[in-house]
């Protein structure tokens, strides 16, 4: 009944390898694919923060 099916399970351990490294290679697979797109956009119009810079450290000085 079983004759010609192949058994994917204990083959010396490559097949639980398997289960751990494509979700993970994928994973990277991913991010890699959607760094490329973030970089290949550019700055995002109306990005810039309402808030001003904060002043450079002589200007805060307040010591006489």
């Amino acid at each position: 009944m079983l004759e010609g099916t192949t058994l994917l399970a204990h083959q010396g351990g490559w097949d639980e390898i398997l289960f751990v490294a494509v979700p993970i290679l994928a994973v990277i697979g991913l991010l890699a694919v959607l760094k490329r797109r973030v970089e290949r956009t550019g700055p995002v119009v109306g990005a810039e923060s309402d808030v001003d810079p904060p002043a450079p450290d002589d200007a805060r000085s307040t010591t006489p």
